[in-house]
């Protein structure tokens, strides 16, 4: 089973968004297709993000029928806020994460692994996402970034960081609307082009390969 992790340059750009898609595209593709988000902060009642991701990946691949949102969402917190500090800058024990990622060895070709936040979003005191993610050994890292003004910034010290980890991150592009769209069009993404980047964005992921 092939692991995929999808992380972002912050909160908020886009990583479900994205997920759901690459779901989308892969099952398709023929691949039997699953999905978890193993932290998800915020969480009044039920985890916004991650029953999107359970009734989606039931849909695509019948074999995950048996699963609940407890087998998708490990660690929830009420507090919208890093999982350090929504669990009372407690430690946050993962052990439970790597016995529910072999769950879907049997029953799928990828897994998505959503994370949540940035990649220095800390899970504990001196444990960030961006280790957790080393620590999974993950086949692939997608990095979901913006089309706005910044969005030069923030990718470029979101792939420094995973780089400078030995992960070398696929970067999907989220444009929002016309508006983005079209500034991106026109500034940021001739450099990106000039620097070798590919430009993928969540409206041509065909031309992604994981």
């Amino acid at each position: 089973m092939k692991k995929i992790f999808i992380t972002a340059t912050n909160t908020d750009i886009g990583k479900t968004y994205t997920t759901l898609k690459l779901l989308q595209l892969y099952a398709k593709k023929g691949y039997k297709v699953g999905a978890i988000k193993p932290i998800e902060t915020g969480v009044k009642d039920t985890p916004v993000d991650g029953m999107k991701l359970l009734t989606l990946q039931k849909i695509l691949n019948p074999d995950l029928e048996f699963l609940d949102i407890d087998d998708v969402v490990l660690v929830k917190y009420s507090q919208p806020a890093a999982p350090y500090i929504a669990n009372n800058q407690k430690e946050t024990n993962l052990d439970m994460i790597d016995r529910a990622i072999k769950k879907f060895k049997k029953y799928c070709d990828m897994l998505f692994i959503e994370g949540a936040g940035g990649l220095y979003v800390p899970i504990n005191k001196d444990y960030f996402m961006i280790d957790f993610i080393e620590s999974l050994h993950v086949d692939k890292v997608v990095l979901v970034t913006h089309c706005n003004l910044g969005c030069i910034n923030d990718t470029l010290l979101s792939q420094k960081a995973l780089v400078s980890k030995g992960l070398s991150p696929k970067i999907i592009f989220n444009c929002r609307d016309f508006e983005s769209t079209k500034n991106f069009e026109k500034t940021s993404k001739p450099f990106f082009e000039d620097i070798g980047i590919d430009i993928i964005t969540t409206t041509n992921l065909e031309k992604i390969y994981l």
